[in-house]
């Protein structure tokens, strides 16, 4: 944070934030071969995103937080994290 006569004036926060997948729905083997390979997932933080089939809950992610990794729908991407 950035302080100006002790008031905050401007906040940065990191390019990346590392969070925890707490709701994630189960994959079926079925939605590969249809050609879906991401399924919605809820973090710790209340956002949602899509994340690989492989992905459940209790995994953390790490989701990038620049505005121009967003894509035309306005949508957060992810980076897996092992």
């Amino acid at each position: 944070m950035l302080y100006w006569n002790g008031k905050a004036i401007d906040v940065q926060i990191p390019k990346t934030v590392t969070l925890k997948v707490i709701e994630a729905a189960p994959g079926s083997k079925g939605n590969t071969a249809q050609g879906r390979t991401e399924k919605p997932v809820t973090l710790e933080t209340g956002a949602q995103l899509n994340v690989p089939m492989f992905i459940d809950e209790g995994e953390f992610v790490r989701v990038d937080t620049d505005e121009e990794s967003k894509d035309a729908r306005g949508k957060m991407h992810y980076l897996w994290n092992s």
